[in-house]
């Protein structure tokens, strides 16, 4: 390394830091005003959190309205100050084995639901059986 480090060398236009390119100020600029835009957004979210808390409504409709806030402003955080916004594909696999195992984990007692008393099934026998003996 003739001189240069392997930071200062990953950092420069012409090093061989893996094709990162060093960020101009413009780029700081623009990611500096994104995460402003965002955390203004969250303070506003805030207040509008607040000022519902104060509104004369039913449980339901209160609870409702504080999972749709709290529900956009994880969104955000998510997003923005995590870097899941280019994280699409990897998210979209992980929300769909998310529905996979949930489906597999709801049909399981369902199924033995279904094979009760209602049913066909061994309990249904052994609750026969047990009813036979009295």
């Amino acid at each position: 390394m003739s001189g240069q480090s392997a930071h200062t060398q990953a950092k420069s236009p012409g090093g061989s830091g893996g094709g990162h390119q060093a960020h101009s100020a413009d780029d700081i600029r623009a990611h500096v005003k994104v995460y402003m835009m965002v955390f203004g957004a969250l303070a506003v979210l805030t207040v509008v959190t607040v000022a519902a808390s104060y509104l004369d409504v039913p449980l339901a409709p209160a609870i409702a309205i504080a999972l749709v806030i709290a529900a956009v402003k994880a969104s955000l955080v998510a997003l923005f100050f995590m870097h899941l916004k280019g994280e699409v594909r990897a998210i979209l696999w992980t929300l769909v084995l998310t529905g996979i195992f949930f489906v597999a984990l709801m049909v399981i007692p369902f199924s033995w639901y279904l094979d009760g008393p209602l049913g066909d099934g061994p309990p249904a026998a052994a609750a026969a059986a047990e009813r036979g003996h009295h």
